[in-house]
């Protein structure tokens, strides 16, 4: 009778420090700030973070654009700072600490990636049917450069606070970002293939972009749909995303 008293008072220790190991990690995750207060400032401070990458990566593209007056340039440097504009939906639903806002910004992002993908499409085409000779290549090739570094620099930002954050929205933003640097890199490549006198080069490259655009749609897509809060900073989520 004893041992059963004390088996059942053991039970009950347990169940005591059940109890306690459960409250200590309600009283954890609400301690002074609340985990979705500092949720929201990391995303926000990502994101802000990645716009004066890409803000500082239009400030020198604008120089090479005055220096050169390229309208190439111009044109490419426009599509930069729209696609940028991308995350001040998503800075909006951090802001609102709202996982179904977050999830709305995603499913924009995706959309802004694929219309890139069908104007890339539509270039090439026109170009293909209309050649047109490019000029001042030295200054499309370094704009490319600046415009590769800096959205890269801007992808990986979001994509580490993305997974960090298991927010499917700044992942999906990063894979954006870096659409836009393979963009760029394309307009460096064109640039030389152009100045080696195969200016054919520059719609066929535009095609191969539009393959790799509508790829990361696509997986931008999957990363998106995934339920918010799921684990997607480690390795193992990481290998699942590609």
């Amino acid at each position: 009778m004893n041992a059963h008293g004390h088996s059942y008072g053991h039970s009950n220790d347990a169940g005591a420090a059940h109890g306690h190991s459960h409250g200590g990690d309600q009283g954890h995750s609400h301690g002074l700030v609340d985990p979705s207060i500092k949720r929201s400032r990391a995303g926000i401070e990502a994101v802000v973070l990645s716009l004066l990458i890409l803000g500082a990566t239009a400030a020198a593209q604008i120089v090479v654009f005055v220096l050169s007056g390229s309208i190439a340039l111009l044109a490419d440097l426009i599509h930069n700072v729209g696609d940028a504009l991308t995350a001040v939906p998503l800075g909006v639903a951090f802001l609102m600490r709202s996982f179904k806002a977050e999830k709305y910004a995603g499913y924009f992002v995706v959309a802004t990636i694929f219309v890139s993908a069908c104007v890339a499409f539509g270039e090439s085409i026109d170009r293909l049917i209309n050649p047109q000779d490019l000029t001042h290549l030295w200054a499309l090739a370094g704009a490319g450069v600046v415009g590769f570094l800096g959205n890269e620099a801007a992808a990986v930002v979001r994509l580490r606070a993305g997974r960090r954050l298991a927010s499917p929205a700044l992942v999906a933003d990063g894979y954006h970002a870096r659409t836009d640097g393979i963009v760029s890199l394309a307009v460096v490549a064109s640039a030389i293939f152009v100045a080696l006198g195969a200016p054919v080069a520059d719609p066929l490259i535009g095609m191969v972009v539009t393959v790799v655009i509508l790829r990361i749609t696509w997986q931008s897509y999957l990363t998106v749909r995934a339920d918010p809060g799921t684990p997607i900073g480690d390795d193992h989520g990481h290998a699942h995303d590609h």
